[in-house]
């Protein structure tokens, strides 16, 4: 893939606390080729968003308050758009995401097949905690239920737009709802997608993040999404 096309190519990654982790992740970005960058940070009390502010390469956003990763990833598209993104790539800021397999995400957007491109972890799940897999596999069922479209996983962030997907998805949800929502869009706006197999990194610290999706904030989840179905 020549490097001219990833000019209008724009990652973004939400983050909350994640001082330990976050300018490896973003070498990691740029290791694999990707030099537009949009960080946003959620709210964090650490001093993660000093640590970025003034690395080159890095739009570097902050919410004053925690508002959710939802709220987080749709600030960073935004910006994104602002800035003349093409394509928009949406990452989790824990190091769980291989960078490496952007190119996977945008290909079939660059060659004009696809609107939108789910990364899944359910394809090659070696290294997914079974109960992680159990959760995705049920959360795909309701998210199905409720919006009409089954993926292979539902609560995947790791995703790429294109510029007419990113203008047209409009959601509500500003937490782990998020991802389901954007679903129910695909499927409401007949947008064309594909899923594609990514690799996923358990490391102790990213398992010990207290605010990552577990069974009581998916029960949150599940309860926020039939809320706003209803009302």
């Amino acid at each position: 893939m020549e490097k001219d096309n990833f000019e209008k190519i724009f990652v973004v990654m939400p983050f909350y606390n994640e001082e330990k982790v976050i300018n490896d992740v973003i070498n990691e970005i740029k290791s694999a080729g990707f030099s537009n960058i949009i960080a946003v940070d959620d709210g964090s009390s650490d001093n993660a968003f000093e640590k970025i502010k003034n690395v080159s390469g890095v739009t570097a956003l902050k919410h004053k308050i925690n508002r959710g990763k939802g709220a987080a990833t749709k600030t960073g598209i935004e910006a994104a758009k602002l800035l003349g993104a093409e394509i928009i790539v949406t990452m989790d800021g824990d190091g769980q995401h291989d960078p490496v397999d952007i190119s996977n995400l945008i290909r079939p957007i660059l060659n004009g097949q696809v609107d939108v491109v789910l990364g899944s972890r359910l394809h090659k799940p070696e290294g997914m905690p079974w109960h992680k897999i159990l959760h995705n596999k049920i959360g795909n069922i309701i998210t199905w239920y409720l919006f009409g479209l089954y993926v292979t996983d539902s609560q995947s962030g790791f995703r790429a737009y294109s510029i007419k997907a990113a203008d047209v998805i409009n959601t509500k949800g500003d937490r782990y709802e998020y991802d389901s929502e954007v679903l129910r869009e695909i499927y409401l706006y007949k947008l064309k997608y594909q899923e594609v197999p990514i690799k996923v990194r358990y490391t102790e610290y990213s398992m010990g993040k207290i605010h990552k999706q577990g069974f009581i904030n998916g029960f949150k989840t599940l309860y926020k999404m039939i809320w706003k179905l209803i009302h």
